[in-house]
């Protein structure tokens, strides 16, 4: 963040204006609630909260006005004819647009002011020489001093002849400004023009030698003649100029292909420099100052090339060798064109650029620049060949974004999305209303389903086989929110259907892009805020959108304002308005507007939109392969010393079977719940790194023969098969544990996690077969998908307290305090298990249910709705004393249900 001007990042002056309406309010509010818990006066409270958020305000304003107030001062200076004032900015919004587009101004007129007071003085200096000259023989003649014979007469129609030349060229100038150029096409023999071209340019008073080439000699193009003389002509006098006297200057003719062909001018002069070949064919532009001229004949060639669709360049001159070399390329048969006389100022005009390097191609006409990513356009377009062209205002530094996410995210040809920020604006509309104020049920489904349908909108791979899969899975996991009452089942299931819901816009396929993927999702609120101050930008322009909008929320502010009044000074009237209305109290609105920030913000709606409508670049991100190690034994010994380890514990694994408790006490001094509690968290993450050990040696090891993939496939296979034995082993052992301990939900959880491991195990075996294993990550996703679909609808809750009930009917061993701590869904199975008088001591807390709290339509869960019907005329009321003598002796002291409330 820049000290100077805290907001320089973002790209709208409106985003600017209402982060400074935001900041300002978010610390007067907390300044105002930290008086009020500390009991300070409102009198002492209310003069430092403005003094605070006038500072906040001042803090982040700080740069936001400056370009405007240096355009102010510049202006005033360029009105004075001080055409080098600019304005110094970095900020991307309308302002520093306007700066740029203020310097682009102030360039152009520089510019122009230069090359008015160039043409001034270079044809006040061309004109004078003729004029002097030609004073000097009319007095000469009237004085008798020179006879009136022809040599003075030949001198005279010289001078004259130079005066028509430079006439002529402003004309062809005055023609270039206004874009009127016809072209009378015909077909013309090179041989016969350049010859002509070189007879009149020896009629000069330049003692120079020219040699004409052509080649093939019988060489035809399409063409206007004149036009060709012309662009001859210049470059014959261009060098005729720098070249020493009794110098030769060779002109070439060559047909390249069928639609091209070349003309090449060389002289014996000085050359022209590599810093100066980008200059002699603009307007004044002279490479050389001491050859004379007005800077114009090499402009007017330039553009006699771009109006026959071809180009001119200076090529660098050989090492050792000396003079200019000019190389004009142009079509052979050239097409009508005609220039309209009157166009718009932004007219798409064709700029020769010069290079030191071989002719390039015929230059096209520009195209209008397209709008950037912070919406600056082009100010102006390129001018005419010759004249300089109008200064294009150049872009700005690309916004704080692009900036952040370069080449990883870029964005590029998005238009504004009006649709989206409706979609989204409704959807976060929709759960302020419904979710706050509500326990977890129909209305959260309903929510997150509108906020995936939204994003998978835009998105280009929503119908592909791998999308649907993940959309019906996501389906199934976002239904836990009605289904189940736990909520930590129902929130796990909504984080993971959004994970698959963008690995399937980001189209991830990789074990890291599947993780980016979610991330990218957080960071998509913050790569799209361009994008979405565009759209702002494109539905302020929309005429009936904003009003309405405006009337909505002003009617909407008088009817809470008013109503809340009537409200609370009317009992009637407030009866009527808390049945119609949402409770509007104030902890309830900040709930709501916390909700719809969240919601419509910070990434659920609006930030999953961006993230399917741009995904990043992500899709096939992976970790760099490397080379392979060199020799095989480099990967093969870690590799085999990892494989005997995994045997060694297999060994031991069957010696504690085998010899039974006797043989593990004597060895260990442990029981055998001890023993097999002590090792499962070892052995599951033993299973995770195998694994990682497998996607390494893919990676190092060579493949490029027979034997290097035999090696691999068996060494591969052999860990993989003692890791699905240790699998085996870790499930044995913990249900061996819940036999003696009892059944909890965690441990229920980690048993699918582990099989879960074995099954992505099983993956990698087929992997390492098929030596192809681009699918495993995404098979693992869906597969750990399915198996937390399976934990959630196999109800794990009740399962755990059906199999701990069972287990108190066989050994009369119970805990109750476990039992207790289970959610509303194992209330059905604990009533069915138990008896009225045990069951209350486990289930009253959680059954506890005012008129206050009962469900709506909204509200409505399948989980409570199975307790509230289990508990219908059962009688469980809390006898204490029982309570204490009962499992483990849990006594409940209160009434209140800790789930529900």
């Amino acid at each position: 963040m820049n000290p100077d001007e805290p907001l320089q990042g973002v790209g709208s002056i409106k985003v600017k204006l209402g982060v400074l309406v935001g900041a300002s309010c978010v610390f007067a509010a907390l300044f105002a609630t930290i008086g009020d818990r500390a009991g300070i006066p409102l009198w002492l409270t209310l003069p430092v909260t403005v003094a605070a958020a006038l500072a906040v305000v001042q803090w982040l304003a700080r740069g936001m006005t400056a370009p405007l107030r240096e355009m102010t001062s510049a202006a005033s200076r360029m009105a004075a004819g001080d055409y080098a004032q600019r304005v110094s900015t970095a900020s991307t919004d309308e302002v520093g647009q306007l700066a740029r587009a203020f310097n682009a101004m102030s360039s152009d007129l520089a510019s122009a002011d230069s090359q008015r007071r160039q043409l001034i003085a270079t044809v006040s200096h061309e004109l004078r020489t003729p004029l002097t000259a030609q004073r000097a023989l009319l007095e000469n003649l009237v004085d008798g001093v020179v006879q009136p014979d022809d040599a003075a007469l030949r001198g005279a129609l010289t001078q004259s002849e130079r005066l028509s030349d430079l006439v002529g060229d402003l004309l062809d100038l005055s023609r270039i400004d206004a874009g009127v150029a016809p072209l009378r096409l015909e077909e013309v023999g090179l041989g016969e023009l350049l010859r002509g071209a070189v007879a009149e340019a020896e009629l000069g008073s330049r003692s120079v030698k020219h040699v004409c080439r052509v080649v093939p000699e019988d060489l035809t193009v399409t063409a206007d003649p004149a036009r060709l003389a012309q662009l001859v002509a210049n470059l014959l006098d261009n060098a005729a100029r720098h070249s020493p006297p009794y110098g030769e200057i060779r002109l070439t003719a060559a047909a390249l292909d069928d639609d091209s062909w070349s003309l090449e001018v060389v002289d014996d002069g000085p050359g022209i420099p590599a810093d100066k070949a980008a200059s002699v064919f603009s307007r004044y532009g002279t490479g050389d100052d001491s050859g004379g001229g007005t800077g114009l004949g090499l402009a007017i060639a330039a553009w006699v090339c771009e109006l026959h669709g071809g180009s001119v360049s200076v090529l660098p001159t050989p090492p050792g060798g000396r003079g200019a070399r000019l190389r004009a390329v142009l079509p052979r048969h050239t097409r009508s064109r005609m220039r309209e006389a009157s166009l718009p100022t932004a007219r798409p005009t064709s700029e020769v650029t010069m290079t030191t390097t071989p002719a390039q191609p015929p230059a096209q006409p520009a195209r209008p620049t397209p709008p950037t990513a912070s919406g600056a356009g082009a100010v102006g377009a390129p001018g005419a060949p010759g004249a300089g062209g109008t200064t294009v205002a150049k872009p700005g530094p690309p916004p704080f974004t692009d900036q952040l996410f370069g080449r990883f995210w870029p964005e590029s040809g998005l238009g504004p999305q009006p649709a989206l920020l409706i979609g989204a604006l409704l959807i976060g509309l929709l759960a302020s209303i419904l979710l706050p104020d509500r326990r977890i049920g129909l209305a959260a489904g309903l929510v997150t389903f509108a906020a995936a349908a939204l994003i998978l909108w835009p998105s280009q791979s929503r119908r592909t086989p791998w999308s649907i899969a993940c959309v019906a899975v996501g389906v199934g996991l976002t239904s836990m929110t009605f289904i189940r009452a736990t909520e930590w089942i129902a929130v796990l299931s909504v984080l993971l259907a959004a994970l698959l819901l963008a690995a399937t816009v980001t189209r991830a396929r990789s074990f890291v892009s599947i993780p980016l993927s979610a991330i990218s999702w957080v960071l998509a609120g913050l790569r799209g805020l361009p994008l979405l101050g565009r759209t702002f930008t494109a539905t302020s322009r929309t005429p009936l959108l904003w009003p309405v909008l405006r009337t909505v929320a002003i009617a909407a502010v008088g009817l809470v304002l008013f109503g809340g009044l009537f409200a609370s000074g009317d009992a009637i009237f407030g009866s009527w308005a808390q049945s119609l209305i949402p409770d509007l109290r104030w902890d309830s609105i900040i709930a709501r507007i916390f909700v719809f920030v969240f919601v419509f913000v910070a990434g659920i709606a609006l930030a999953g939109a961006y993230l399917s409508l741009n995904p990043p670049r992500i899709a096939d991100l992976d970790v760099p392969r490397g080379a392979p190690v060199r020799h095989r034994w480099e990967w093969l010994v870690p590799l085999g010393v990892v494989i005997a380890l995994f045997a060694l514990f297999l060994v031991a694994q069957a010696a504690a079977m085998w010899g039974g408790h006797g043989y593990l006490r004597r060895t260990t001094g442990l029981s055998y719940a001890e023993y097999v509690h002590q090792g499962f968290g070892q052995l599951t993450t033993a299973t995770f790194l195998t694994l990682v050990v497998v996607g390494i040696a893919t990676r190092k090891a060579a493949q490029e023969t027979a034997s290097d993939r035999l090696a691999l496939r068996v060494s591969l296979l052999a860990l993989c098969t003692l890791t699905l034995a240790v699998v085996g082993s870790a499930l044995y052992r913990m249900s061996l544990y819940q036999e003696a301990y009892g059944y909890t939900v965690l441990r229920v959880f980690v048993d699918g996690f582990e099989l879960w491991l074995g099954l992505i195990v099983a993956f990698m075996m087929v992997a390492i077969v098929r030596l192809k294993g681009t699918w495993v990550p995404r098979a693992a996703l869906l597969s750990g998908a399915l198996f937390f679909l399976g934990f959630g609808l196999l109800n794990p809750d009740a399962w755990v307290a059906t199999r701990n009930i069972e287990r108190f009917a066989a050994t009369g061993e119970l805990d109750t305090y476990y039992l207790a701590g289970l959610g509303v869904d194992a209330t059905p199975a604990i009533l069915e298990g138990l008896d009225d008088k045990q069951a209350a001591c486990v289930v009253t807390w959680h059954m506890e249910k005012s008129d206050d709290r009962s469900d709506d339509l909204l509200e409505w869960n399948l989980g409570r709705d199975r307790a509230f019907d289990a508990a219908k005329g059962r009688d469980l009321t809390v006898d204490p004393s029982f309570c204490a003598t009962f499992g483990e002796g849990f006594v409940p002291t209160g009434t209140r249900s800790e789930v529900f409330d």
